[in-house]
């Protein structure tokens, strides 16, 4: 008897032993052991801090996936794109122990590929950029998402605007003529805001839209002063590819509709503001993470889409929207994942009068931004296919440049 409580008791003690080195070792946000994971630590660099909407929307994505995935993470704002973004890299690996960094302005690319030819050893991730494919560094990645998509669901609350405002009155089909403040005439921008015009236009055909860009992605004033003069020029509601509240507060101040971009602004705009798109950093954080835990190569390129989460809208403020618009977002979302909408569809634009059957990108950058890759297949422009960041820098009717600026 004595025997058998001994052994009932070293089982008993056995399990107890497994049980705690379970759950001390065991990460419970992915389920595996700690002990099979490599150590990560995160370095992030912004090129401003959480007054810009931008760079908040990274801020918050980088502490929630950090948090989630239980790993440590140090970041440094206000860094310009300039050599301060190789001291800020490497300072981050020197003194704060990061081996993966990541950087939220395509002006840092150049600047952060320095540090990366540097810290082979280091994993260093890039937003926006265009140059990882081509630069062949095994530790340098560029990351972007189908944005293109979410912005074409916000012009389509936009259009739905545009038609209850034809349908009360408040002015002609003739008269539906948007707004949209760009920082550069980069393909990013010019892609966001052909993607948010044909959105637009899917449900308002006879809506124009005119573009002013104010040569910064962070200027307040600019921003303002670009929307106000859209107005002026008689657009009736107004979008953004800009980082600041200037658009967005100019547009509540004229009681204008307005589009935002990368968050709600309904707590400083609520009459105005109808819904934003941005990309949820949050799910390529945690895959990069991954990645370096387990030993798995970070691709390349990496485009998030609606399907990963990367892409998504703000909830509609029923208050400025047109009645019905949260069914219609949803009803084209539903279209645009099983392949029935293709935002860039020849069919539905032209250049210059004419349809496009052929079209040569400049997907391998170089600093003439020589068309070098046919990106026009069965009829659809194949946006963010061939690398993540945007190529799309075609004119289409309908839209106008009021000006240009390439910084």
């Amino acid at each position: 008897m004595k025997r058998i409580l001994c052994a009932l008791l070293a089982v008993l003690m056995l399990m107890a032993f497994a049980a705690c080195g379970a759950n001390g070792d065991t990460d419970t946000t992915t389920g595996a052991a700690n002990a099979d994971l490599a150590e990560v630590k995160v370095g992030f660099i912004f090129l401003h801090d959480e007054n810009s909407t931008y760079d908040k929307n990274f801020m918050d994505a980088a502490v929630a996936a950090c948090e989630e995935m239980g790993v440590e993470y140090a970041q440094k704002t206000q860094i310009p794109e300039s050599t301060e973004c190789t001291d800020a890299a490497i300072e981050l690996i020197e003194v704060d122990g990061c081996n993966v960094i990541f950087a939220d302005s395509f002006g840092h690319e150049s600047f952060l590929m320095e540090a990366a030819k540097e810290y082979p050893d280091v994993q260093f991730c890039h937003a926006t950029g265009t140059q990882a494919h081509t630069a062949g560094l095994d530790n340098f990645h560029n990351a972007f998402a189908s944005i293109y998509e979410g912005r074409y669901l916000a012009g389509v609350a936009a259009g739905m605007k545009l038609n209850e405002m034809i349908e009360a009155g408040d002015i002609t089909a003739e008269e539906a003529k948007m707004g949209y403040v760009g920082a550069f005439t980069f393909a990013e921008v010019m892609s966001g805001y052909t993607s948010f015009y044909l959105g637009a236009k899917s449900v308002c055909p006879t809506v124009t839209m005119d573009v002013k860009f104010t040569g910064s992605w962070y200027d307040e004033t600019l921003e303002k002063e670009a929307a106000l003069a859209l107005i002026n020029g008689g657009c009736v509601l107004i979008s953004q590819h800009a980082d600041s509240m200037g658009a967005p507060t100019a547009c509540e101040s004229k009681g204008v509709p307005n589009v935002s971009y990368n968050g709600s602004t309904v707590a400083a705009c609520p009459n105005t503001f109808i819904v934003s798109s941005r990309i949820d950093w949050a799910p390529y954080f945690k895959h990069m993470i991954e990645c370096v835990q387990t030993g798995k190569a970070i691709e390349t390129d990496w485009t998030g889409t609606i399907e990963t989460g990367s892409v998504v809208l703000t909830d509609v403020n029923e208050k400025a929207a047109a009645a019905g618009t949260v069914e219609k977002i949803e009803e084209v979302k539903a279209q645009i994942l099983d392949g029935t909408i293709k935002v860039f569809d020849t069919a539905n634009f032209t250049v210059k009068g004419e349809a496009l059957t052929s079209y040569l990108a400049d997907v391998d950058t170089d600093e003439a931004f020589t068309p070098d890759t046919e990106v026009i297949k069965d009829g659809i422009f194949e946006e963010s296919s061939l690398r993540s960041a945007p190529y799309f820098d075609l004119r289409i009717d309908g839209i106008t440049l009021l000006d240009e600026n390439y910084g």
